[in-house]
């Protein structure tokens, strides 16, 4: 049987079974070992025809009395789905978690986008901000969409990338977004071992490497909800979630001692922090709004209520720690998520807010996100879906020395850590957080839609 390059084997699709090709055709002279460009009058009748791999292309390869032609098959468009890329920019981060993420591409990866046929232009990320920068001004015309090898980090640092682009696209002042432009290209996030993988877990219902490229293959896009933080004027970034209090102090601790593994570091901080727990002397304003499910609802039962509300709430206190997320932050150590009501993009947010209580207490509502039972069922516990948030310390101390280094001590003093998607962010005394719905698309699945399905697998 004849064999083409890395042993591809010609197929008989014509005359039957598989059959060794016929004695003639090893002296049909050289010079009629043709393309399709040849006259068809060089063909002569067909004795073998299938698929032969010519170069880097898949090829239909017809070999005939006098003749070997071929064409390059060009992949069709299947209907339903008009969104598949043809070309991507890959962002690589060699550096996440295990530094296991150029291995996980080009093993897992790149081979599946290769057999679609998508063009690929990876860059490897090489310090921290690259990505960010990088971004800023390449030539993205070209491109489909971008593709995010990495963790939580890394995604949320490239979202933040896409969204500035955006913004300088359409001339708009990044400190003064009432209504940020959307993301021009769509965000792939492959999932390369983070720790936690919230955004892909989120996305796809599961931090699986397969799973997400086949997404993207396939053109399967989300619009996702994004919220800005800034503070006294400025924007501090986008992002899709956030804490304050006990989950920005347990991350600066954690930044602060990168020599240790990441599993160990982590687990070093939660136990440092739950150690010396204290709570943030905080204000918090809000304005509500009603999620999209309770105003369907109130629709089909003839409510006049309206999505939002124009009047701003405030609550004050000792808080020993203050989540606002824009996402379900799905996870390994929470398998409903850290924000169980939230969607990816049905308008809202979830604020909840720790009120201070003793570390037992505080400690089993920790061990509740790990579980099937309710996490916010404490009287210390509050949540409310909400716009937008104004969150104003009112410490006259911010950063704890442990938590930072040396050098930065001094600028840290009155500022405070919040954990933005996973990156630490200093700020101010006052942050302001707001919803802007449907900002960015990424490539996944409906979640609404695995779960209402009977199959087991959404990615086809």
């Amino acid at each position: 049987m004849p064999r083409g390059r890395r042993g591809g084997r010609v197929s008989a699709l014509e005359g039957g079974p598989e059959e060794e090709a016929p004695p003639a055709a090893a002296a049909v002279p050289s010079a009629l070992w043709v393309s399709g460009l040849q006259p068809e009058a060089a063909a002569g009748q067909t004795l073998l025809r299938g698929i032969f791999e010519i170069g880097r292309s898949s090829c239909d390869v017809v070999l005939s009395e006098l003749a070997l032609r071929w064409w390059p098959i060009q992949p069709e468009r299947p209907a339903g789905f008009s969104n598949r890329p043809k070309s991507l920019k890959v962002i690589l981060n060699p550096q996440s978690h295990k530094k296991e993420a150029t291995q996980v591409y080009y093993e897992k990866v790149e081979p599946l986008l290769r057999i679609a046929g998508i063009k690929t232009d990876v860059t490897i990320t090489e310090y921290e901000g690259h990505a960010l920068a990088l971004l800023k001004d390449c030539e993205l015309q070209e491109f489909d969409g971008v593709v995010c090898v990495g963790g939580d980090g890394s995604a949320s640092e490239v979202a933040h990338a896409l969204l500035l682009r955006a913004q300088k696209n359409a001339g708009k002042e990044t400190d003064s977004l009432l209504t940020p432009a959307r993301a021009q290209l769509p965000l792939g996030l492959i999932p390369a071992a983070g720790s936690t993988n919230v955004l892909a877990h989120s996305l796809h219902g599961i931090p699986h490497v397969v799973t997400a490229t086949l997404h993207i293959i396939m053109g399967h896009i989300q619009p996702v909800d994004v919220c800005t933080f800034s503070t006294t004027g400025k924007l501090l970034r986008f992002g899709f979630s956030a804490m304050f209090g006990f989950g920005g102090r347990t991350l600066a601790l954690a930044e602060k001692n990168r020599w240790m593994s990441p599993n160990q570091r982590r687990d070093f901080a939660v136990m440092k922090t739950l150690a010396k727990l204290k709570p943030e002397d905080c204000e918090i304003s809000f304005l509500p709004c009603i999620s999209s499910h309770d105003l369907q609802e109130w629709k089909a039962e003839g409510s006049p209520k309206s999505d939002s509300s124009d009047q701003w709430q405030t609550i004050q206190g000792q808080f020993l720690n203050v989540s606002i997320m824009a996402i379900p932050c799905l996870c390994s150590v929470a398998p409903r998520g850290l924000a169980p009501t939230t969607r990816l993009n049905n308008g809202s947010m979830a604020l909840i807010v720790v009120r201070n209580t003793s570390r037992p207490e505080f400690i089993k509502h920790l061990k509740r996100y790990a579980s099937v039972k309710n996490q916010f069922n404490f009287p210390f516990v509050e949540t409310y879906t909400v716009g937008e948030v104004r969150v104003r310390q009112r410490n006259k101390s911010g950063c704890d020395p442990e938590e930072v280094d040396g050098r930065q001590a001094a600028a840290s003093e009155h500022s405070f850590p919040w954990n933005i998607d996973g990156d630490l962010v200093e700020a101010e005394s006052e942050v302001l957080v707001k919803l802007h719905p449907r900002l960015i698309s990424l490539y996944g699945g409906s979640m609404e839609e695995m779960n209402d399905s009977k199959v087991t697998c959404n990615c086809l």
